[in-house]
């Protein structure tokens, strides 16, 4: 590949390529002819040839091309820009593809690294080729095709189970309770990745849904679970947004216009380069208004933030949880070169009421910036009010109406999720059969199991121990974690999910606001009713 991109360096196109290629994944973007006059534009780029020329010719050793401009040049220059302005190599730009098309070819699990430098299973993909063959979380993957894993870590590994449909891969893995290693042979297949978990009634006529990003199918996923619960029958809704990280813009308009009113409008957004464009429902609720309570915590970003801005925006939704990310502009990813893409910044969104949601990153360091170290960063000139007559403020993500922020874990807590929970898995399920009961929970039995196990592996790792009455004051938050580590083997992962939720105190709190939320609404309707009667 280096060679072949060796022609680029002197050319201008290097230097133009993000702003002549027209939009993949956005809107195609014409660059305004006044933006850069051309003669700057060319004293820009010869600057940058003949830096790059004296590096080729004169650098200590001779550096490499992909280093120079594609690790560097490129990547440097935006981020000078804003944190979410990026470049994607060959391989970084074929996963957000598959990301975004929610789909690949592969053995349907999820990979990743032990302590050990090893890789194991963490999650096979229920209903697909790893699942079906018996893969299951803890095996350590000692080989595939017959290539040791040995040194490889887990992003090669990941790679080397990929391949085309209907092609056999041989993995061998090592189980732990079992003496010898197992091989399995996988038929690769194309493996679909759920955005929308499956929904469920967390109580009779309340139902929930988690959705996990937006990618092309998350609309269709959403609309397609709703149906299956009978949404004309809701009583509420509990949608949680939570760690949800954004996507495609128009799947997160897609999802709100679903909640909202007809013409309602959902978000808008601008640019330097670009006019002003409003989205606005096109298909409308139908009359289902049922009250809703949408989850949000700090990792809540970009188009989940659409969402939820919208919903709060028009007071369709009672907004609980921590105050959102605040991510509030929007990329377009454009195709480079050599399978290379670049995502460029070239607008930002505003909510409803007009609010821009996006952060400071101007006075601060991008790694200050992603820890979300200004968690009440808020704009105090953009205040803007909801339909209902609420103050809404901008320039700190979206703020919650009910906060909820889940205590921070102690350090037994931090041990156990790391990794401890997952090594006792794999441990316990090699001495006992994988078939529990449904509706089962760890009884003190096999807490008290795990206690042993955690005190003996901080013997081994010559750490401090944990006492007695650490393990009895988490002992609800254990009961509920393991249980969720355990129904990923012992049932399948959608299991372990729905678990995890119905047994989830934010969750159950927003059922329980559930008629906040129902008076909030219709707080809302009567206020708009009396402004249009004023207007007329």
């Amino acid at each position: 590949m280096a060679q072949r991109r060796r022609s680029l360096f002197v050319l201008p196109a290097i230097v133009l390529a993000c702003s002549i290629v027209g939009g993949f994944y956005g809107p195609k973007i014409e660059v305004a002819s006044a933006a850069t006059p051309v003669e700057d534009l060319d004293k820009d780029v010869g600057g940058f040839v003949k830096a790059l020329r004296l590096v080729e010719q004169n650098f200590a050793e001779r550096p490499s091309e992909d280093k120079t401009v594609y690790k560097g040049a490129i990547p440097g220059m935006l981020r000078t820009l804003d944190p979410h302005s990026s470049f994607f190599d060959p391989r970084e730009y074929q996963l957000m593809r598959e990301d975004q098309k929610g789909h690949y070819y592969g053995v349907g699990m999820q990979v990743g690294p032990q302590p050990d430098g090893k890789t194991a299973v963490k999650v096979p993909f229920p209903g697909f080729p790893a699942y079906k063959v018996g893969l299951r979380p803890g095996d350590v993957i000692v080989a595939v095709n017959d290539k040791s894993t040995e040194g490889l870590n887990t992003t090669e590994i990941a790679d080397l189970l990929k391949g085309p449909r209907g092609t056999t891969v041989k993995i061998v893995i090592s189980r732990q309770g079992v003496p010898d290693y197992m091989t399995f042979s996988v038929v690769r297949d194309e493996i679909e990745r759920k955005s929308v978990q499956d929904a469920f009634w967390i109580k009779p006529g309340i139902a929930y849904v988690k959705i996990l990003s937006f990618t092309e199918t998350t609309s269709r996923e959403l609309e397609e679970n709703l149906k299956r619960l009978g949404e004309n029958n809701f009583k509420g809704l509990v949608l949680d947004l939570r760690e949800n990280p954004g996507g495609l813009l128009n799947e997160g308009v897609a999802v709100a216009d679903h909640f909202l009113p007809k013409n309602s409008l959902i978000v808008t957004h601008r640019g330097r380069s670009a006019p002003e464009k409003a989205y606005v429902a096109r298909n409308g609720n139908h009359g289902r208004e049922y009250p809703m309570v949408v989850l949000v915590n700090r990792y809540s970003a970009s188009a989940a933030e659409i969402v939820s801005g919208a919903l709060q925006d028009h007071d369709r939704a009672l907004i609980m949880g921590e105050t959102t990310f605040g991510k509030g502009l929007v990329q377009t990813v454009y195709p480079l070169s050599e399978g290379t893409g670049l995502a460029l910044t070239w607008a930002h969104f505003y909510t409803p009421s007009g609010r821009l949601i996006q952060r400071d990153y101007a006075n601060r360091s991008f790694y200050d910036y992603y820890m979300h170290r200004d968690e009440n960063a808020r704009n105090p000139v953009d205040v803007k009010m909801t339909d209902g007559g609420r103050t809404v403020y901008g320039g700190g993500g979206i703020t919650p109406d009910e906060k909820y922020e889940p205590a921070k874990l102690d350090r037994l807590q931090a041990e156990l999720f790391r990794f401890g929970l997952f090594d006792f898995t794999r441990s316990y399920f090699g001495l006992h059969p994988t078939n529990l009961p449904k509706g089962w929970m760890p009884d003190s039995e096999i807490l008290s199991q795990l206690e042993d196990y955690m005190q003996r592996r901080a013997v081994e790792k010559g750490g401090a121990s944990f006492s007695a009455a650490d393990f009895v004051k988490d002992r609800d938050w254990i009961r509920r974690y393991l249980a969720k580590e355990m129904y990923t083997t012992a049932f399948n992962v959608d299991e372990s999910d729905a678990m995890f939720a119905r047994t989830d105190p934010e969750v159950a709190k927003a059922v329980d606001d559930m008629p906040k939320a129902s008076a909030l609404l219709e707080s809302a309707k009567k206020i708009v009713v009396q402004r249009m009667k004023g207007q007329q």
